[in-house]
């Protein structure tokens, strides 16, 4: 704490300060004590009370007495009885004063040492980097410092996962750009490319500032979303570039071809803008966990794009104006075979594309019928299972853990041998992968806790987790899931336990089965649980059952017997004395330095752990007599629950199951488990369920999308309206989102990655992506139809050759900006994949559908508004006759 910039550290596995006055029961009898003696004894003898001012001519003099005990040694000193004979008895005599911990057991084990944990951790602005290298240079320099056989290491540094996916991440964005910008110097000339690459970076650092205002960090979503905008950005860029260019070409100057150019392109371009934006906007929307961990990506993509328009429209036209095509002095080098190539591109375009374009424009009808049989394929593709759905998929992690439970009232003993037995299985393991030139082993560390469930003791309860070497220092052969599935087989079946999961992903969206049941019987409960256990254990794929009701502790259950009424107890005066002198009465709670402790009285431990020593003992009645507990009161044996959980009044029981994903469809399983279950819960009146875990972020995250994708498309459609000036035209431009699902599905198949939540964002990026190079498509054949008047299929053919190369060249761009996370091989990056697939392959596949289905849609749009036309004439004629 003393580190400047470390402000939260907790100790952890550890038990807390306590004080203890343990005394047998022979003993305060003797000395006709009881422990509410002791206990008030301590509260009114260790205190510290003012007791005024005495009011001199010399001024005021406080009274007061300083008696509040601090130490073990202070309490023994406490008076609790004085004699007839003005002796004088002393805590001390009578009890035995302990200072030291609580009584429940933690033994926390560190590579087969004692160990105890610190756990630091940053607050507000910090950074997890700076807190964690200056927590590793704390533990470097004092390492020589320390005691003969103490030590001080570090386990769990998430910095590192941060620093390696940031690393990735940043490494994935500069070979993007260098894509990028290579591509853009192959289609347009060098200097043009270079000016239209600029607005990347001065794009990135608007958003940059406009992090630091709105208090985002740089973290792994934030990153992604940069790598995600990066082919995007220069969209409006290249659209503006290429048509400045053009006009130079035809021999403008440059001042007039940087303002006819851009002003030619710019309603489109600024709208095509802006419909991205919109389709980003829902993911900051998302509700759920998940919602949470994706808001930052459309926070880095917003600001870039709104920079990258103000930049594309005032900015790069500025530097176009100045670039000059001479054409009486050729170029040379690279220049010269970029102008060939491009040269020779166009060529192409009119020699194969405008023949194509023309025969689709013919056969409208039979390429619109391809598209929506080939749309409707996939959907039934996706929608039947054969296509495998994961809301989440296991992202791999370097930290694997097991965690015991045994049935409430396990002896700590029994419980820390089972976690002893896991620690073997291991250690074995990690012998067993140790490299025999290097003496390294792919296990790092092994951390084990016993008697400790969560942040709270439980005797009957512990986990061990492992550590293991980044993927680059490993062999590729030697994963987490194949170290996991060897350290379960090792362990086996643990007699008596009620459960032994194993975790080593990276996050986790909840259970992938977790079914909770709701009733008012937790017998009828317990017994629905167990057949809803042995359908789970039919499946294949499906392992780790377990539910979280507990076999419950053995319990004895106090009953008043007639003598015990004629004495005037209460069933809670007994279970008072006997609760104190078992539990401990809390006499006090004192503030020791930045501990607060409690001082207990109660029974010593001896007898603290026989049932004879509750049969003998003395209760005290209301009228002072000491009588036997067996003689007012009797014990029945059974057994209770060790807790009870209620949601609406209504008890619960959940039974949760792993799920191999990478074997089962999830979404297949989930659809047939429900319907057993419907079919197995209307036998049993009262009794419902609910899906939680995963499907239930499932389905806060779809209701969600769900809502955010109506809004879209109205704003899409809203936005689309105003440059076309028509209200059936945006319909045509966003015909061609739904087939974008085509190519983000087929893209997943190339790529052996299976559709989940990223996948979805991805499809919800591509809405407004897509529909850019449609919108100036339609809006240069509008111009020449209706400035020109041009026929409308001289118009479709010719503005697809004009706006061939730069919708083209933005796909490209997009698609290459997101090449290098494609083929990443990190397990960091594995998550954020899926979206970037959508993204990519969608894009490249609305680039074919932009520049065939959409000519096809406005042939057929004008067919239907002269058949209409046509209709509204017959009937006006009808009417006149």
């Amino acid at each position: 704490m003393r580190l400047e910039g470390i402000t939260l550290v907790d100790l952890e596995s550890v038990r807390n300060y306590e004080i203890a006055v343990e005394a047998s029961e022979d003993r305060l009898r003797e000395y006709g004590l009881t422990l509410n003696d002791l206990s008030n004894a301590i509260r009114d003898s260790s205190v510290d009370l003012s007791g005024g001012n005495v009011r001199t001519d010399g001024g005021d003099v406080l009274i007061r007495s300083k008696g509040q005990a601090y130490r073990g040694d202070e309490f023994a000193d406490i008076v609790v009885k004085t004699n007839a004979d003005g002796s004088i008895i002393r805590l001390g005599d009578v009890a035995n004063v302990i200072d030291g911990f609580e009584e429940g057991s933690i033994r926390t084990r560190f590579n087969g040492k004692n160990a105890v944990f610190l756990g630091v951790r940053r607050t507000g602005e910090q950074s997890a980097i700076d807190v964690a290298k200056k927590v590793r240079k704390y533990v470097d320099d004092r390492q020589g410092t320390l005691p003969a056989g103490m030590e001080l290491s570090y386990w769990d540094d998430d910095s590192v996962v941060l620093r390696d996916r940031l690393s990735i991440l940043i490494r994935n964005a500069l070979q993007g750009a260098l894509l990028v910008i290579g591509l853009l110097a192959i289609f347009l000339r060098p200097s043009v490319a270079f000016w239209v690459f600029l607005g990347i970076p001065m794009s990135f650092l608007g958003a940059f500032a406009t992090m630091v205002v709105f208090d985002i960090s740089l973290n792994v979503m934030s990153a992604f979303g940069f790598i995600i905008v990066l082919g995007i950005v220069v969209d409006d860029a290249i659209v503006t570039g290429e048509n400045v260019y053009t006009h130079l070409r035809r021999g403008e100057p440059g001042l007039t071809a940087a303002i006819n150019g851009t002003k030619e392109v710019a309603v489109p371009v600024t709208f095509g803008v802006l419909t991205t934006i919109a389709a980003f906007l829902p993911i900051a929307f998302v509700e759920g966990m998940m919602g949470n961990f994706f808001s930052a990506i459309p926070m880095v993509v917003i600001p870039v794009l709104l920079f990258s328009l103000i930049e594309s429209k005032l900015v790069l036209p500025a530097h176009l104006k100045h670039i000059e095509i001479r054409k009486d002095n050729p170029e040379r080098g690279f220049v010269r075979w970029q102008q060939n190539f491009a040269d020779n591109f166009e060529r192409l375009i009119l020699k194969y594309y405008r023949p194509l374009v023309e025969r689709t424009i013919e056969y409208r009808y039979a390429t619109l019928a391809t598209f929506v049989g080939g749309l409707i394929l996939m959907v039934a593709l996706v929608t039947s299972g054969w296509t495998r759905f994961i809301f989440f998929p296991n992202i791999e992690g370097e930290t694997a853990t097991a965690n015991l439970q045994m049935p409430a009232g396990t002896p700590f003993r029994v419980t820390d041998q089972y976690i002893q037995q896991i620690v073997s299985a291991a250690e074995d393991l990690q012998a067993r992968y140790t490299d025999a030139e290097t003496g390294k082993s792919a296990i790092l560390n092994i951390l084990a806790v016993s008697g400790v469930s969560g942040r709270s003791t439980a005797p009957n309860a512990g986990r061990v987790q492992f550590e293991i070497t980044p993927r680059s220092e490993r062999a590729e052969d030697v994963t987490m899931a194949g170290l996991v599935s060897e350290w379960r087989k090792a362990i086996g079946e643990v007699p008596g336990a009620e459960s032994l999961t194993f975790r080593s992903g990276m996050m986790r969206a909840g259970s992938p089965i977790d079914i909770q049941l709701l009733g008012n019987s937790l017998a009828s409960l317990q017994q629905v649980g167990d057949r809803i256990k042995a359908l789970l254990a039919a499946y294949e794929g499906v392992y780790e059952i377990e539910d979280t009701q507990s076999d419950g502790k053995e319990e004895l259950v106090v009953e008043l017997t007639p003598q015990g009424h004629l004495l005037g107890l209460s069933r809670s005066e007994i279970v008072k004395q006997v609760g104190g002198a078992f539990k401990g009465l809390q006499a006090q709670r004192i503030q020791r330095g930045r501990d607060d402790i409690r001082v207990l009285v109660r029974f010593s431990a001896g007898e603290r752990e026989t049932l004879d020593t509750l049969g003998k003992m003395l209760i005290t009645a209301p009228d002072g007599r000491v009588v036997p507990l067996s003689n007012v009161a009797t014990l029945k044996p059974a057994r209770g629950p060790s807790k009870i959980t209620r949601i609406d009044l209504n008890r619960t029981l959940n039974i949760r199951a792993e799920i191999d994903k990478d074997r089962v469809n999830a979404t297949a399983l989930q659809a047939q488990l429900t319907a057993e279950l419907d079919e197995l819960l209307s036998a049993y009146s009262g009794i419902t369920y609910t899906l939680e875990g995963e499907s239930r972020q499932q389905r806060e995250s779809f209701a969600s999308l769900s809502v955010g994708l109506v809004i879209v498309l109205f704003a899409i459609y809203c936005l689309l309206a105003l440059p076309l000036k028509s209200y059936f035209q945006p319909l045509l431009v966003m015909s061609i989102i739904p087939f974008g699902i085509i190519g983000a599905v087929i893209g997943h198949w190339i790529m052996g990655y299976g559709l989940s939540l990223m996948s979805i964002l991805g499809l919800m990026a591509l809405l407004g992506v897509v529909i850019n190079d449609s919108l100036v498509l339609v809006d240069f054949v509008n111009k020449k139809t209706r400035g020109a008047g041009e026929p409308l299929a001289s118009a479709i053919s010719s503005a697809g050759v004009a706006r061939f190369r730069p919708v083209m060249l933005t796909s490209l761009t997009t698609f290459f900006g997101l090449a290098p996370l494609l083929v990443e091989r990190s397990q960091s990056a594995q998550f954020i994949i899926p979206m970037g697939i959508s993204l990519a392959f969608g894009i490249i596949f609305a680039t074919v559908i932009t520049l065939f289905l959409v000519p096809a849609n406005m042939m057929i749009a004008d067919d239907i508004r002269r058949f209409l036309n046509r209709q509204a004439r017959r009937l006006g004629q009808l009417a006149a006759s």
